[in-house]
């Protein structure tokens, strides 16, 4: 049986020796001690904490995976720049992105709700601190498909309508973000920056192109290496009674209604 090789230790070396590094200056990036990261990039220390793992995964914006099993001294600058921008087939559907989640009394997944005052910590890096997630308000949903990890959170502004100003929308995690199709409802969390709903495509540059509904705001990309999480839209709620429709917009909705009728009659 083949063994797979690891690259690890001779990756971080070489990704030091690139950035023109001391190996003090990547052990206090990291906040890890110099004899310990020593130690790390010698080969010395053979089972890495998960902790380590993710430090020197987002430190070098290389997923864990590439950077133990991929070669990095055979692949060329090009390529590696590619990676780094979010290029890596390893990152780009989340295998590194930890979820924090918690369960009730039957091991069933809780639903968290980010408050507005919580969003910001949560943007800035809270959604992967158990600690933070934990002291999140929860509750359950009866009518959630079994399957699946749900979270709220509070939208506010008009770009989204005919969507309330502001309402609470409850999304599904989404792990791969190879399978999101074009013009998807999803809630886009980027790194420290803002928590967004809108409609949105992947594009072939490696970014996330999002929309919104009112064609007075203009669409815009993330680039997959600022985006943390991304929850397809499920539901809303919100304790706004909808305004009574316009007579002309009654007009309008009958006419459409009444043109699907005559294509449906034609075919």
């Amino acid at each position: 049986m083949n063994t797979q090789k690891i690259y690890f230790f001779s990756n971080l070396r070489f990704l030091r020796d690139r950035r023109k590094l001391t190996q003090e200056q990547v052990s206090v990036a990291l906040g890890i001690h110099r004899i310990k990261y020593t130690n790390l990039e010698n080969g010395k220390t053979k089972s890495p904490s998960m902790d380590e793992y993710l430090k020197l995964s987002r430190f070098h914006r290389l997923s864990i995976d590439t950077l133990l099993q991929i070669d990095l001294t055979k692949i060329g600058e090009l390529k590696l720049r590619e990676l780094e921008n979010g290029d890596d087939i390893y990152i780009k559907g989340g295998n590194i992105r930890v979820l924090a989640i918690t369960v009730d009394q039957h091991n069933k997944e809780n639903i968290e709700y980010v408050p507005i005052k919580g969003k910001a910590g949560y943007a800035a890096g809270g959604y992967a601190d158990t600690d933070f997630i934990s002291e999140l308000p929860k509750y359950s949903h009866p009518n959630l498909p079994k399957f699946g990890t749900y979270r709220t959170f509070p939208i506010e502004g008009d770009s989204m309508y005919p969507f309330p100003e502001e309402m609470d929308v409850t999304g599904r995690y989404i792990a791969d973000w190879n399978t999101i199709k074009s013009n998807t409802l999803a809630i886009v969390v980027s790194k420290g920056q803002d928590i967004v709903f809108k409609t949105i495509s992947l594009t072939d540059a490696g970014t996330v192109l999002c929309k919104s509904w009112n064609t007075q705001f203009a669409p815009f990309e993330i680039g997959f290496e600022d985006i943390v999480e991304i929850w397809e839209y499920h539901s809303y709620s919100t304790p706004s009674v909808p305004e009574m429709p316009a007579d002309l917009q009654i007009i309008l909705s009958r006419l459409e209604r009444l043109e699907a009728k005559i294509i449906t009659k034609d075919h």
